[in-house]
């Protein structure tokens, strides 16, 4: 017999609805335990919890919000992928929530799976145009592409949606410092400045600019800006001016053995007394101080030193001060025998020879003798054109 003939379809639907609200009822509850476990940082049992709710009743107007929940949960408990699986659930039941799609868009961006996160950002621009962080979360994913004009066209919505906010003109400086336009990505960080004169990320990217722009002592002064409002920013800026910074030579060390500062006509026997006979040869050594870290292999690399004497420009600082070079003078080789870098102590030994002539009368003039360095830091940046070099007469130069 039909257990449900005689039943009305009044009844039916009567019995339905009780069953949804028992259903609903039993999965709020388990919600409830749930957030009561995270909150106490029992995370396993909370993620069973959580699970329950959803299963007990998919559809319920909870279930979205549980879902963050358990995503939340699970990277609590360090597994990104059941995150990842359970905001993916949570879209399929829900698919005009954009909010799941930003959250898993966010876990993507965070995992640097930038094409996956904007097919996120997409989703919920779709889902809804309306919202202005919603096309800002795409701007980003753009800019993290590379796409630049479409990440621009992102947070000029961004702007027209919310005049008022710092969010349009701040993506836009990004962008613009992204293409190396740095005075336009500048106008756009102070143009967020004016709207909210607290948005620290700001003064830190027109810190950013200026580094990237070779305006150092401009970056500097937004490191001491932000020194008292936001050290965390203040610290990350200051070591990436450091990073950026084209690597100087600073001085030459009394140590080294060569006498760089002796005049002209000085006699090579004068630099070391074995130099007094003909024909023979002294290995001598320059030791240079770098401002910063520089990479090993590229200091140690022969190649990337010269030995030459000073041009000059009439101005005292040519070889021989720019007179007539005697019979009896010397030159010395064109690169070092060997360079070697102290880690530690960040300092270049450069090692060359220096040879008496056939009749044992040589001379030089130290004093413009130039040591030339066109190597790289630890980070390949090459070294700045204005410190690169150096000599007893002008140092470094």
């Amino acid at each position: 017999m039909d257990i449900l003939s005689g039943v009305s379809a009044d009844q039916l639907f009567v019995t339905s609805l009780q069953q949804q609200s028992q259903l609903e009822a039993l999965s709020n509850n388990a919600l409830s335990s749930g957030i009561d476990k995270y909150l106490r940082k029992e995370y396993e049992a909370a993620a069973k919890d959580f699970e329950k709710s959803i299963n007990l009743h998919p559809t319920s107007s909870f279930s979205a919000d549980t879902t963050k929940y358990l995503a939340q949960t699970y990277l609590r408990m360090e597994k990104p992928d059941k995150a990842i699986e359970t905001y993916k659930r949570g879209i399929e039941l829900n698919p005009d929530r954009d909010d799941l799609r930003i959250d898993l868009g966010n876990l993507y961006f965070a995992d640097d799976r930038y094409q996956e996160a904007v097919n996120e950002y997409q989703g919920a621009v779709r889902v809804n145009s309306s919202s202005s962080s919603n096309h800002y979360s795409l701007g980003q994913g753009f800019l993290k592409m590379g796409k630049y004009s479409q990440a621009e066209q992102e947070f000029r919505t961004v702007l027209r949606m919310e005049p008022d906010s710092p969010y349009g003109n701040y993506g836009l400086g990004l962008a613009y410092s992204k293409r190396e336009k740095f005075e336009r990505a500048i106008e756009k960080f102070d143009q967020a400045i004016r709207k909210d004169n607290q948005f620290y990320d700001a003064y830190a990217e027109i810190g950013y600019a200026y580094a990237d722009s070779g305006e150092l002592d401009k970056a500097r002064e937004m490191v001491e800006y932000l020194e008292d409002k936001d050290s965390d920013l203040s610290s990350t800026l200051s070591l990436y001016i450091d990073r950026v910074e084209p690597p100087k030579l600073l001085l030459a060390l009394g140590s080294s053995s060569f006498t760089y500062n002796m005049s002209i006509k000085t006699p090579v026997s004068s630099l070391d007394a074995y130099l007094e006979n003909a024909g023979a040869e002294k290995s001598m050594t320059m030791k240079f101080v770098f401002n910063k870290e520089m990479d090993r292999r590229s200091v140690e690399d022969p190649y990337n030193w010269s030995i030459r004497r000073s041009m000059g420009a009439g101005d005292g600082s040519a070889y021989n001060f720019g007179l007539a070079l005697p019979s009896t003078e010397i030159a010395l080789p064109a690169f070092p025998n060997y360079a070697l870098y102290d880690t530690e102590t960040g300092i270049a030994t450069v090692s060359f020879t220096v040879r008496q002539n056939a009749t044992a009368d040589g001379t030089i003039d130290p004093n413009h003798i130039v040591f030339k360095f066109n190597g790289v830091d630890t980070y390949g940046i090459e070294m700045d054109e204005d410190h690169d070099e150096f000599s007893g007469w002008s140092g470094v130069a």
